[in-house]
């Protein structure tokens, strides 16, 4: 028996039972408190990737989560979501030792390779990934580098703020030595002190903040950070960066920001939490985050891309695929790749205990080839209540009507439509796709049988008002046409 008490199908998955996993019933549940306390109008699920490479499974194993629970929470919650993809351009792409001084310094991808190369570097890595994925869950996403976010008003306004509490915040950013690094490249030539030993604030003030720094080539130079201007570069070391991005995106109180995380990242919350605290962020602005499974070599580290760059192809695990160090080469296409993600990932939502735990690549590998030979059809997927799923499914309901959120703008003629009710699903497919600005203009231009051939127009308004409050029905109405895919179930 399943957890809810219902018979469940074959074991799978086999997960012990955990204190996070105890406490919910469905892992979407982990945003409930949140969305209950905030209210918000949208939920932005955030996922950030360094782009130093190709990903590996566990990179697009948190960024198939964050498309798969936009998709479950937009259902759950009737809030339309989105994922926003932060590509880590200031990842170090060089660095070189002062053979006099012995002070590191490193140029980011975006100094050495600029904004052109690193839009290729994203195109060729994630865009058709991303295509496929918002496709697959009907959810939309934007992307956005670090390099752009580091630019914004609010960002360096955000950093200001925290310098004022510096001496408060400074061993929570570096326990070990109390020196955090904030890296402000040289105007010149773009590199930068890698720990920013020799960067000092010298002058913090309303117009903003002074910074003196050392450059390799060029000697001392001095940089001004004011929120009005978008130069000089600040790169920030990792966890002040996500101190700084978690408390500018916790000021925008009509969006709740959902970070999404590889489980390594737990620990180093720890931190970030410190310092969270240290600033007085209010408990409405403290960051929500899940965590993902993390993907682990047999020894029970984590699978790490980088220390296979340092210490060359014989440290792969026997049980490592190739692939799953490099994505790029599975052996498929892309729409392949994602169907298959997608299957594993939602396997692992369907329970808590499956989720918050981790995985070795050799558990990892023998779940994917687990997977039906056949995958679901891709579909835009909509739940439904009871009555109106089997006018659906008898071929009598024609038309569906819903609010138009960000999901139902890539519905077109054409697309496929699963409607789910209590266990039993029907394919459709979209005969035409329009959209109104009211219920009460849509129910002026459509047929009122086609969307429910029981009820009256003023039942079906009163109905409709019952699911989409105002402010839902404020964005937009959408009216699907629809056909069955199959022939209609005996009435």
């Amino acid at each position: 028996m399943s957890r809810n008490g219902k018979s469940g199908r074959s074991q799978l998955l086999l997960s012990p039972n955990s204190i996070l996993a105890n406490a919910l019933l469905r892992t979407i549940d982990i945003l409930r408190p949140r969305v209950h306390a905030a209210r918000p109008k949208r939920i932005e699920f955030v996922v950030g990737t360094q782009i130093n490479g190709a990903p590996h499974l566990g990179t697009n194993l948190v960024q198939t989560a964050a498309f798969l629970l936009a998709k479950t929470a937009r259902r759950e919650f009737s809030i339309d979501t989105v994922v926003r993809f932060g590509a880590l351009d200031n990842a170090p792409h060089d660095v070189v030792l002062d053979p006099e001084t012995h002070h590191a310094y490193q140029q980011t991808y975006f100094h050495a390779l600029g904004k052109d190369r690193i839009a290729e570097l994203i195109d060729s890595y994630y865009v058709a990934f991303f295509d496929s994925l918002s496709e697959a869950t009907g959810t939309a996403y934007q992307i956005e580098t670090y390099t752009d976010q580091q630019a914004t008003p609010g960002f360096r306004a955000e950093f200001l703020r925290t310098l004022v509490h510096l001496e408060d915040i400074r061993w929570w950013m570096a326990p070990s030595h109390g020196t955090v690094h904030i890296r402000i490249p040289c105007p010149d030539c773009g590199w930068a002190e890698k720990r920013a030993d020799r960067t000092k604030l010298v002058r913090l003030d309303e117009d903003g903040a002074t910074f003196a720094a050392v450059c390799l080539d060029h000697g001392p130079y001095e940089t001004h950070i004011d929120p009005e201007d978008d130069e000089p570069y600040l790169d920030l070391a990792t966890l002040y960066r996500n101190l700084v991005k978690e408390r500018a995106l916790g000021r925008d109180t009509s969006t709740l920001h959902v970070m999404m995380k590889g489980g390594d990242w737990a620990f180093g919350c720890q931190l970030v939490d410190g310092a969270l605290g240290a600033l007085a962020t209010p408990a409405a602005q403290m960051p929500v985050r899940i965590f993902t499974p993390q993907v682990l070599a047999p020894t029970g580290a984590k699978l790490s891309k980088s220390l296979l760059r340092e210490q060359g192809r014989g440290a792969l695990p026997d049980d490592v695929e190739p692939w799953m160090l490099d994505t790029t080469t599975w052996p498929g296409d892309t729409d392949n790749y994602v169907d298959t993600l997608v299957w594993l990932v939602g396997e692992l939502l369907t329970d808590p205990k499956h989720f918050f735990r981790s995985f070795t690549v050799k558990e990892l590998g023998r779940l994917m080839n687990s997977r039906p030979i056949t995958l679901p059809v891709r579909a835009h997927e909509m739940g439904i209540y009871k009555r109106y799923f089997d006018l659906i499914a008898t071929g009598r309901k024609t038309t569906e009507i819903r609010v138009n959120d960000s999901s139902r703008k890539k519905i077109k003629p054409g697309s496929l439509i699963r409607f789910r009710c209590q266990g039993d699903e029907v394919l459709t497919r979209v005969t035409r796709v329009a959209r109104y600005t009211s219920f009460e203009e849509m129910f002026d231009h459509e047929p009122i049988a086609s969307v429910n051939p029981l009820a009256t127009r003023e039942d079906q308004l009163a109905n409709i008002r019952q699911i989409y409050p105002p402010e839902r029905e404020a964005i937009g109405v959408v009216a699907i046409g629809i056909e069955l895919v199959d022939p209609p179930r005996p009435t």
